[in-house]
């Protein structure tokens, strides 16, 4: 029997950061549950789909095969063959990606591969509905969270150093405002599962958390 780790959280939590440590570790397989949420909102934007109409998006996320894979010891999202990895972290990607989640055809198709693979192998997921609806039997459930301050300044940090323009105001706003939208979305909503472990990061480093997790494993 495979055993499941589930890590949900808003975002800029940085579920994805310790959830990678938490596999390897463990041994486990990471899959990244918003990145294929993101390969998703990609194809979307490529096709040029409105973000506003839920019947287009609909449709068109009909036609994307997503999928995971290792490549020299580094997750690889294929959207439709290709490795799309370069494309997923954008501020465009991110805001689609949020809107598009809310589409049932969008998440049902996900979430039918996230279940397969939690079947067939000893995940870590992560993401904003494992624990209570991915996953609801999970082993350990985790609740990874921070103000919206410190997840704001951290994004601002993360463009600065890829050389892009950062507003620090406005990711702090667009942080809020999809934090909303997550929590008040009708299917699936962002929330803490009831059997999940509360991890405030605010003034924890990446090893305290990591390591807290981990406690809980055990």
């Amino acid at each position: 029997m495979s055993h499941n780790v589930a890590i949900d959280g808003p975002a800029g939590a940085g579920k994805s950061t310790i959830a990678k440590q938490i596999a390897r570790r463990l041994g486990y397989i990471y899959v990244d549950t918003g990145a294929m949420y993101r390969a998703m909102a990609y194809y979307l934007i490529q096709n040029q789909v409105d973000a506003a109409d839920q019947e287009a998006i609909a449709a068109a996320c009909q036609h994307a095969d997503i999928s995971i894979c290792y490549q020299d010891g580094e997750q690889v999202v294929l959207l439709n063959g290709e490795n799309v990895n370069a494309y997923l972290r954008t501020e465009a990607v991110g805001n689609m990606a949020s809107v598009s989640s809310v589409v049932p055809e969008v998440r049902k198709k996900l979430v039918e591969l996230q279940q397969k693979l939690a079947r067939e192998t000893d995940v870590v997921m992560d993401g904003r509905d494992i624990g209570t609806v991915v996953l609801p039997d999970a082993d350990v459930k985790v609740y990874l969270t921070a103000s919206v301050e410190t997840r704001a300044k951290r994004r601002f940090l993360e463009l600065q150093e890829k050389g892009e323009p950062a507003d620090l105001a406005k990711i702090a706003a667009d942080i809020e405002d999809r934090d909303y939208r997550d929590m008040h979305r009708d299917i699936s909503p962002l929330r803490q599962a009831e059997d999940a472990t509360l991890v405030d990061s605010s003034d924890m480093t990446i090893d305290q958390v990591v390591e807290r997790i981990l406690e809980l494993c055990r």
